[in-house]
């Protein structure tokens, strides 16, 4: 029983990261209709430079948030490239998203080099009944329990989150009533890119980061985000934990070779259950 509280509650901290990084997609997918590929490599860039500020000697807090910061700005030259010109389409997006993060590698390989990196954490073990767990999967539950309630604070209360709502509800709409759609899309891709980045800087203490792990990172954070349709964070967030727990159970019991595996075969059943209940595409009139 011991064992199944310290992978339930492992398995919780490192879903928590999957759902920050889901979260980030589905703020952008909402606003701009585009799933950012690049969103893994805002977190492969967060941990790489926050890295690379503790060994010069910042403090931890300063580092972390360089990072954070490195990933908004990482976030907003990608909405400035593929949204930035009037009438690209979503699927044009998309692919532009894509290459900007095959380019990423070769950015971060030439930086940092192709060597794991990590760097220490919040230190000490919680015990939990008879499961002790480290306790920076704690903080992970903890930061990322706190940020979900700031976005939902920030999209009902202030004016930038409402406006960001209405390009989600109806672009044209916001257009009619003076919101700036293209603006609000650059900073849905901030946003995404800081959620990308408080994701990579949380979790590299407890997984090690490489220039190219973006790929699991954005596997499993797309995976949590279907769950919600791309369109409802809470639910995301949901995923995300599903997501991380059965992982680790899995791992835990039956080996940690299949967990990338478990990411693409829950994404493939919600995709496919969904369609199945919206139905068959109607063919267009010839």
């Amino acid at each position: 029983m011991s064992d199944l509280i310290g992978y339930l509650l492992t398995g919780l901290g490192i879903g928590a990261g999957f759902a920050l990084v889901g979260s980030g997609l589905v703020a952008i997918h909402r606003v701009t209709r585009v799933v950012n590929f690049a969103q893994g490599g805002f977190a492969v860039l967060a941990a790489l430079l926050t890295s690379t500020l503790l060994s010069a000697g910042l403090p931890h807090g300063v580092a972390e948030s360089g990072g954070v910061a490195l990933g908004a700005l990482a976030g907003l030259v990608v909405g400035v490239i593929a949204i930035g010109r009037p009438g690209t389409s979503p699927g044009t997006s998309l692919i532009v998203t894509l290459g900007l993060g095959v380019l990423a590698y070769a950015i971060e390989v030439l930086i940092w080099g192709d060597q794991p990196r990590s760097f220490p954490g919040l230190t000490g073990v919680a015990e939990v009944g008879d499961a002790r767990v480290p306790a920076h999967y704690l903080l992970i539950l903890a930061v990322t329990a706190v940020v979900f309630a700031l976005m939902a604070w920030f999209f009902a209360r202030t004016d930038p989150g409402r406006a960001l709502t209405a390009c989600a509800s109806n672009r044209y709409a916001a257009q009619v009533v003076g919101i700036d759609v293209r603006r609000m899309g650059l900073l849905a891709f901030t946003l995404g890119g800081a959620l990308g980045g408080l994701a990579g800087v949380l979790t590299t203490p407890v997984q090690q980061v490489t220039f190219d792990s973006d790929v699991t990172l954005i596997v499993n954070g797309f995976a949590a985000a279907i769950l919600g349709g791309l369109s409802r964070p809470m639910v995301t967030l949901a995923g995300g934990l599903l997501l991380g727990v059965t992982q680790t159970v899995v791992a835990g019991y039956g080996g940690g070779a299949y967990q990338l595996e478990v990411a693409l075969v829950l994404m493939l059943t919600v995709m496919i259950v969904q369609a199945a209940r919206t139905g068959p595409v109607p063919e267009a009139a010839r």
